[in-house]
């Protein structure tokens, strides 16, 4: 049965632990870094030892937002843009996405944790503010619709995040916990309005904020009031998986944080260090993918298509000429 995890592996080639540890555990899918990419033969190669290793056809997944967020690099990508500075409209945004899936095929990899759909504010805390499409949430939620049009068109699963809404908060949660005071009348007309409108894609993401009005003593990953609301007033039945639980928001042991994640209500977790003990500890208190969760599994890996063939050169000069050469990469 398979695990109720995306796990990470610690350099660009997998050693015979890891290799034996993935077998064993099963985990649902794989996320890579920087540190586990080099070439694109290396990739392709990592990202095929790690599904040989379960046996199956798993979800590898990378961040690759642009910008400041974007494991694959020039030559192995186009240099992208972060979504704040992006010009062009949901055209633009649909082919920028189609392109970059079409670079994450390359090498092997189908799952994209992106598009953000934080509405920025004047709280929102440098770390995510120059990664939000906008401070309007209409706009966010249309390109962030385009954004997720485009992957799925190339065969790259979209990651929606973080939910239901991370750009009221002032801290980063890799360092330290946020939290929002807001009424919650306010967070669902501002903040979390995109979640609304975007809830019938495939999977998305947690953030390790505390939101007051919903749960003052837990950030939303561990909390069962906030992933109650999530999939309650906001309509999100997609496959929810934490943001990373190595990150400083969260405390206590790896375990303990897997399984008050899963007791929540999410999904999947996401570990991504790649320590093995960790993940052993993580894989256990996990579990395994059963019931409502299988089911939104299944769901996912259904709109994972084998995308057909596209021109690049004529998707290129599209996305020039609706962005004046902005947002097309280099």
């Amino acid at each position: 049965m398979t695990g109720a995890t995306i796990l990470g592996c610690a350099g660009t080639r997998l050693t015979p632990d890891e290799a034996r540890f993935f077998a064993r555990a099963q985990p649902w899918g794989f996320i890579l870094f920087r540190r586990n990419i080099e070439t694109r033969g290396q990739t392709r190669a990592l990202v095929a030892d790690l599904r040989a290793c379960l046996g199956r056809d798993a979800p590898v997944f990378v961040d690759q937002e642009g910008g400041s967020v974007q494991r694959l690099r020039p030559p192995l990508a186009r240099d992208w843009p972060d979504a704040r500075a992006h010009r062009g409209g949901a055209r633009a945004a649909r082919a920028r996405h189609r392109l970059m899936a079409a670079e994450l095929r390359a090498v092997g990899i189908d799952g994209n944790c992106a598009p953000v759909i934080d509405v920025a504010g004047p709280a929102t805390h440098p770390f995510l503010a120059r990664r939000c499409w906008s401070d309007d949430p209409a706009r966010v939620t249309e390109l962030g619709l385009a954004a997720a049009e485009g992957l799925l068109a190339g065969g790259v699963l979209p990651v929606i995040k973080h939910l239901p809404g991370h750009g009221a908060a002032n801290a980063d949660s890799h360092h330290d916990l946020p939290r929002v005071d807001l009424p919650l009348a306010d967070l669902d007309r501002r903040d979390f309005a995109p979640v609304r409108a975007l809830a019938d894609l495939p999977l998305g993401m947690t953030a390790h904020v505390v939101y007051a009005a919903l749960d003052p003593g837990a950030p939303g990953t561990v909390s069962p009031a906030v992933i109650a609301h999530l999939r309650g007033a906001l309509g999100f039945d997609g496959l929810l998986m934490t943001d990373d639980i190595c990150m400083n928001a969260l405390g206590g042991p790896m375990g303990a944080r897997a399984a008050a994640a899963i007791a929540a209500g999410c999904d999947l977790v996401l570990h991504c260090s790649g320590d093995l003990d960790e993940m052993a500890a993580v894989t256990e208190a996990a579990g395994r993918l059963t019931g409502d969760a299988a089911r939104r599994a299944e769901r996912a890996l259904a709109a994972r298509i084998n995308p057909g063939a596209i021109d690049i050169a004529a998707l290129e000069a599209e996305l020039e000429g609706l962005t004046g050469g902005t947002d097309a990469g280099t």
